[in-house]
């Protein structure tokens, strides 16, 4: 529970982006939990909204375009349009789903700038940035790539190295190459306008170290990692054409970047969504709860508050329960290679289905670690659970009393001390729900309130009503009766998470009531009380329709795998170049992960005239007691760098294939260690 009532309650999710449609892993990560806890709320009978929209600016949305031989208007139009519908479709209930590129956003996000520029909050500099001179403009850091420094990984990005980690500025990268062109990108001069996170820094610190220890732990850890490290002002405006232009004179060619701008959009969506958008935002009684991805957590828990208060009159998020990222069948989801499951595709090949996916993306949702969404799973999942476990507890429950009762719950006559347990049961399933989604353990929690099917199926089967129900319809009764308690509880408890499915069986029992306020009364359907008669509330998934997605998968990715452009080669070299790489023949002697790291793994190499140590972002591909004993190829003059403390003395040389997978460069092993690689 949380220690503080509040008077009302502002809900964000994530905005999506508008280039492409949603997948799993959008929903699992940030929607799903989103809408259960939203719905939670509304029947806590809480003043609740919840503002989503689509993020609609960005050069990957021009680049798009450019490639299509379309507007970014067009881009963003057609996206949103599908994400829209898919959300609507899938029971997705935000109260308003904007776009960052209504008017209303426009001047919003414009206000915000401005209130900040002249409260001299902004640094304003002059600065050297990377231009790409064929497609004459200046690049943005993702749209750099070249070799991390600090791994040797070929593919890194201008702000981060995704194989070791390791956050980046362009200038760090060698050999740096522009995405739109492949060219060789020059320096160029372009003034810009900073927000001063370091300034903030000892704030930041007391507001999320000291006073938000309840924060979830991978929120908290990511947070302080960041702080540890220590912040760096970080530009809020770019060179581009498409956003929200800069709102200052001197800022011609000149919008505000992505990550200013998307945030302001859940703020620019309440003022759309209610005349009254003030008392969410500033006022100190209304909570602020951010849903995310793992990989927006540093801006909503660390960019986006000190953007607020810089401002200085708005609320800051209360928690912010981002969920780590959902993996597909073993492998990561990658929208590139088409490694995913859509969602509007998804809801054309399981029509009537949202709750299947719903229940099992939060029974298997990535809360504190990365998890994994399989096929089977999902249909184990719905024929062992939803139609085994929920939708049997129901129809037995409804058979019986058409089959004894006319369709008409019966009374209690007298109570059992298993009939008082089960009773007393079924109130304290719901405050263990209760508990676990205030502290948003949605996995917990539905988990737990599956709990009362369980409960109902075993119910029934100690008293066996339709063994006795000749030799006792007294007590049979009374069975049915519970029984019909419990199945009336059940559209409460589960209405968050299977919305439709609880519609449907309100339909069965004739039962309009949606208070959380009411589970656990004694009576919900008084005796008497007629109900209809039961089709089914889950069917069984074949496996046919198994072995359809799971071919549909694969086809396209070996259709894209076949299709996939080679990665474009750096800018050439010269001969003299070349041979100022010594590159040698090693052995790896010894190899361990490091501590407090994901993809680090400390090896040290034999180069035959003497041992390094060599810092590598493989951990991902490869296990450290497999490495011993392993040849490999050594850039041994390159400069030695500091990763996480630990003095790296060159780099090992990789190859990547299209599916990002990784493979040491192999000398034969007739190659002595330390011999030259011409």
């Amino acid at each position: 529970m949380t220690a503080k009532t509040y008077k009302r309650y502002l809900i964000t999710s994530a905005l999506p982006y508008a280039n492409g449609p949603l997948h799993l892993g959008h929903l699992a990560g940030v929607y799903v939990p989103s809408d259960i806890y939203t719905r939670y709320l509304r029947q806590r009978d809480r003043d609740v909204i919840s503002v989503c929209g689509s993020d609609e600016h960005g050069v990957p949305i021009t680049l798009k375009a450019r490639k299509e031989g379309i507007t970014p208007q067009e881009v963003v139009d057609r996206y949103h349009g599908i994400n829209k519908k898919a959300f609507e479709d899938f029971g997705i209930t935000f109260d308003i789903y904007s776009r960052t590129s209504n008017q209303v956003h426009h001047e919003t996000a414009s206000e915000f700038f401005k209130t900040l520029y002249e409260k001299g909050v902004f640094i304003e500099k002059t600065a050297e940035q990377y231009y790409d001179e064929e497609a004459a403009t200046f690049l943005a850091d993702r749209y750099i790539t070249g070799t991390c420094p600090h791994c040797g990984n070929s593919s890194a990005y201008g702000d981060q190295c995704e194989q070791c980690g390791t956050s980046l500025s362009p200038t760090d990268l060698v050999n740096p190459v522009s995405t739109i062109s492949g060219s060789k990108p020059v320096r160029k001069e372009t003034k810009h306008w900073y927000l001063p996170l370091d300034k903030y820094e000892p704030w930041l610190k007391q507001w999320i170290l000291e006073e938000h220890k309840e924060w979830k732990p991978n929120v908290y850890g990511q947070c302080k990692s960041w702080l540890d490290q220590g912040l760096h002002p970080r530009a809020v405006s770019r060179d581009l054409d498409w956003g929200v232009p800069v709102p200052v004179e001197g800022a011609d060619g000149k919008v505000l970047y992505v990550w200013f701008d998307a945030p302001i959009g859940y703020i620019s969506a309440t003022k759309e969504l209610t005349p009254d958008w003030e008392k969410y935002w500033k006022d100190e009684e209304t909570r602020m709860v951010h849903f995310i991805g793992k990989d927006n957590i540093v801006f909503h828990c660390i960019v986006f508050p000190t953007m607020l208060k810089a401002e200085g009159s708005y609320i800051l998020p209360d928690n912010v329960p981002a969920n780590e990222f959902l993996n597909l069948e073993n492998e990561k989801l990658s929208t590139s290679r088409n490694w995913a499951v859509w969602l509007h595709e998804y809801l054309e090949d399981f029509p009537g289905k949202q709750d299947v996916m719903r229940y099992v993306l939060c029974a298997n949702a990535p809360e504190n670690k990365d998890n994994d969404f399989t096929w089977k799973d999902f249909q184990n999942r719905n024929n062992n659970e939803l139609v085994a476990i929920l939708g049997n507890f129901i129809n037995r429950a409804i058979v019986l009393t058409h089959k004894y009762f006319e369709g008409k719950v019966p009374e209690l006559t007298s109570l059992t001390e298993q009939d008082q347990a089960t009773l007393k049961e079924i109130e304290i399933i719901a405050q263990s729900v209760e508990r676990s989604l205030e502290n948003f353990r949605f996995r917990e929690a539905i988990k737990t309130a599956m709990d009362l099917a369980r409960l109902g199926n075993k119910y029934l089967a100690d008293t066996e009503p339709w063994k006795i129900i000749k030799s006792d319809p007294e007590r049979v009764k009374t069975i049915l009766n519970i029984a019909l308690q419990i199945s009336a509880n059940l559209t409460l408890l589960l209405d968050p998470f299977l919305p439709f499915s609880m519609e449907k069986l309100r339909g069965f029992l004739n039962f309009e009531g949606r208070s959380w306020d009411l589970i656990g009364t004694e009576s919900l359907l008084a005796p008497g009380h007629p109900i209809e008669k039961a089709s089914l509330l889950f069917e069984k998934i074949e496996d046919e329709q198994i072995e359809q997605q799971l071919e549909k998968l694969h086809i396209t990715k070996e259709d894209n795998d076949e299709s996939a452009e080679a990665t474009p080669l750096q800018p050439e070299i010269t001969f003299d170049d070349f041979t100022r790489m010594d590159l040698r023949t090693g052995t790896i002697l010894e190899a361990e992960k490091v501590p407090k790291t994901k993809k680090l793994i400390k090896m040290q190499v034999d180069l035959g005239f003497e041992k390094r140590t060599i810092v590598s972002g493989v951990a991902e591909y490869f296990k450290p007691e497999e490495l011993p004993g392993k040849k490999v190829s050594v850039l041994a003059n390159l400069a030695p760098r500091k990763i996480k403390g630990i003095e790296s003395q060159g780099m090992i040389l990789l190859s990547e294939n299209p599916d990002g997978t990784l493979h040491f460069v192999e000398p034969s092993e007739k190659a002595v260690n330390g011999s030259e690689i011409n």
